[in-house]
């Protein structure tokens, strides 16, 4: 328990340390998270000092991070100005998905030679976005709120709800391919997909329900006997509570979690208490990260390098061509390459699909396969915010007046 509590403690203050001394080169925080615990398990080959019990309150710490982080996304983020460009930002949503995910089966089934199970848990793995590596290098040029920022938060959010839902058809099917059964394929396929969609609609009525109606009368009783951090804590306590409904449902709690920052984003009083907030999220979001770090088997690494330098082209490949061609027509070629590369990182849903995969098996989702990926995810991660920097230092993005 004393070493426990010693690699935990340390692993919060090399947290601390990371964020500002990333920050200083212009690279994500979770650059540093992912290679954290890819060393903490290469020190683990050498001293043996990770136990089970370790490993399990670490998965927990992660799931709570996640849940946190993207919690944070949907407490930024307007639901009523979400819904009204949603239509714009769907032509490039779905052409997106469909391309991304589509370069992700060829270049896993036809040029890696993997089989069909794995090369589909890459390609839903290439739809999703990460939201967080992205949005970090346009608020940091002041751009977020440019139209063509917004666009880019509109678009990954939807891709990372669709990866989710993708998922869980992926999940209906694989038993199904998995015993040959192709017969029966099309009709599970119509029955999930249409189940699915039921479900997201009716939980999305039911955030909208309790933003409008319930949200205001819950933080204006808190605000007038608790103080701040009591606040704080009330909201993260329901954004937990919305979260594990999401997950009941059949959903991911972390698109529970997005949902849930969407529930409270309505009101103003409820997006100040982000300060105290942010505490807790800087806290619990690296151990996501550092748990995927862990997940990687050393042994796989050598094989992964060549697997992942495949996949990395075709990542950069899927969404350059699949978001930005698109957003060529209506904001000009450099619209196209800004939302097409800022769509590129790949870390918190893409892992989370990947992770669950790795957790049923080789057949599923190899070692190696899952090593790759999280190169790719580290190299997205790493390249990705150079060049928007670059990008947006060429094409700088105004604010739009009715953000």
């Amino acid at each position: 328990m004393p070493l426990f509590v010693l690699l935990l403690g340390g692993i919060v203050i090399l947290t601390i340390l990371i964020r500002p001394g990333l920050k200083r080169i212009g690279m994500p925080p979770v650059v540093g998270f992912l290679v954290l615990g890819i060393l903490i398990r290469l020190a683990d080959l050498r001293w043996e000092f990770i136990s089970t019990e370790f490993t399990e309150f670490f998965e927990l710490l992660a799931t709570v991070g996640i849940i946190l982080l993207l919690f944070h996304v949907g407490l930024e983020s307007n639901l009523t100005q979400l819904m009204r460009r949603l239509k714009p930002a769907s032509v490039i949503w779905v052409s997106n998905v469909f391309v991304s995910g589509s370069i992700g089966y060829v270049a896993s089934c036809f040029l890696l030679g993997l089989d069909l199970i794995p090369s589909l848990f890459i390609a839903v793995a290439f739809t999703a976005t990460s939201v967080a590596i992205s949005v970090g290098v346009w608020q940091g040029a002041g751009a977020l709120k440019s139209p063509i920022g917004q666009l880019l938060v509109d678009v990954a959010v939807a891709d990372d709800i669709s990866g989710i839902v993708l998922m869980s058809v992926l999940f209906a099917v694989i038993p199904i391919l998995r015993g040959g059964q192709e017969a029966t394929l099309v009709p599970v396929l119509g029955e999930t997909v249409g189940l699915l969609l039921v479900k997201l609609v009716g939980f999305g009525a039911f955030c909208v329900f309790l933003s409008r109606y319930a949200e205001p009368r819950i933080t204006n009783f808190l605000r007038r006997f608790e103080p701040v951090p009591g606040q704080t804590l009330a909201l993260v306590g329901g954004g937990l509570i919305i979260a594990a409904l999401g997950g009941l449902i059949g959903f991911s709690v972390v698109i529970g979690a997005f949902f849930a920052g969407l529930v409270f984003s309505r009101d103003p009083q409820a997006v100040r208490l982000d300060t105290p907030f942010t505490i807790l999220y800087e806290l619990f979001a690296p151990f996501f990260f550092i748990n995927i770090g862990l997940s990687i088997d050393p042994g796989a690494m050598t094989v992964a390098l060549g697997l992942g330098g495949v996949l990395l082209a075709m990542a950069f490949i899927g969404k350059v061509a699949g978001a930005g061609g698109p957003a060529v027509r209506t904001a000009g070629w450099s619209g196209g390459l800004l939302l097409g590369f800022s769509m590129v990182p790949r870390a918190e849903i893409a892992m989370v699909i990947m992770h669950r995969g790795l957790k049923l098996g080789d057949w599923a989702v190899p070692t190696d396969v899952f090593s790759a990926m999280v190169m790719v995810s580290l190299a997205t991660a790493i390249i990705s915010p150079i060049i928007i920097r670059a990008l947006l230092n060429r094409w700088p993005q105004t604010e739009s007046k009715n953000s």
